[in-house]
């Protein structure tokens, strides 16, 4: 056979190509062109928008099963949340309706003792629905404005409440709209009882700036006052009904070089997220008058009885 006719070529699995660095350099240069062709141009979005439009359907078919099981998980579990909460308000139910029945002869026991003393009624406190329209534009003040006012018979000193206990008290009254002065304005202030020591005494807004908290003054150092301690209208203001929740006594500071204590309180109404209120009219309303107000009264009576006495 002649040397000729032979083939020469390598096997295939011999054969070799341009080397490694040269296929390196290349695919790099092809994959640095394709970036930033793609970023100028914007050539490959169609491609891959027509290839998301194909894999869509395999993508909601792969995630069926993974949001069944999810699913299913949520549902057992809000189940068992749904059972476990309808438990807990069951026996809330059966505690109020205890407390109710217990408030019900409280009531008819204090009617009774009432009549058998000959002491006055209680007083009957009406009150009104009132909705939160905003806050005062006054940045150093903690008011803000309900949507009642002259046309609706809200009077001046009317306090304001929510389902947790006092807001504030109505300073301003308009057509259709009043100014209500929040508990913890640094120049509201109002008379407390202490329902564990029956201890009557006043608290002050703005204990701390910008904090929301109240202040107990004039307090002596040796005073009877512990945290956790309730608050509650004492009622002797003439303004607000008897009983309702003020704060919660949460620092106490007796400071020995002075003779008075700091007394820190949270409000048991916070007024940030409040939306709906009560105005109550004030006491002061079904009360009788003060002595000093008769008097001032009866003299131009009694003048006009002595003219026509003298005629």
């Amino acid at each position: 056979m002649a040397l000729g006719i032979l083939d020469r070529t390598p096997p295939p699995f011999f054969r070799q190509g341009p080397s490694a660095l040269t296929k390196l350099c290349f695919c790099s240069a092809l994959a640095l062109f394709l970036m930033v062709a793609d970023a100028r141009f914007r050539i490959t979005q169609p491609i891959r928008a027509t290839v998301a439009t194909m894999l869509y359907p395999l993508q909601r078919a792969l995630l069926v099963p993974v949001e069944a099981l999810s699913s299913g998980r949520q549902y057992l579990g809000g189940l068992a949340d749904a059972r476990s909460a309808e438990q807990a308000a069951r026996r809330d139910l059966v505690q109020q309706s205890e407390r109710a029945m217990r408030v019900d002869q409280l009531l008819q026991e204090n009617a009774r003792l009432r009549a058998l003393l000959a002491l006055r009624p209680t007083l009957n406190v009406r009150s009104q629905a009132a909705e939160l329209l905003y806050e005062a534009a006054d940045p150093y003040s903690r008011k803000v404005i309900i949507d009642r006012g002259v046309t609706n018979n809200v009077a001046p000193g009317s306090p304001v409440i929510d389902e947790a206990g006092v807001l504030g008290q109505v300073t301003r009254v308009y057509l259709q709209s009043s100014e209500v002065t929040l508990l913890t304005d640094r120049d509201a202030a109002i008379p407390v009882l202490n329902r564990r020591t029956g201890a009557r005494s006043a608290v002050f807004g703005g204990a701390v700036a910008g904090a929301g908290l109240l202040e107990m003054r004039f307090m002596a150092g040796n005073a009877d006052v512990q945290l956790g301690d309730v608050l509650t209208t004492s009622g002797v203001d003439g303004v607000y009904p008897p009983g309702l929740l003020v704060a919660k006594v949460t620092a106490v500071d007796r400071k020995v070089d002075s003779g008075f204590a700091r007394i820190v309180l949270a409000p048991a109404a916070m007024p940030d997220g409040v939306r709906h209120v009560l105005v109550l009219e004030p006491i002061g309303v079904q009360l009788p008058p003060r002595p000093e107000a008769a008097a001032s009264e009866a003299a131009p009576a009694k003048g006009a009885a002595k003219k026509a006495v003298r005629k």
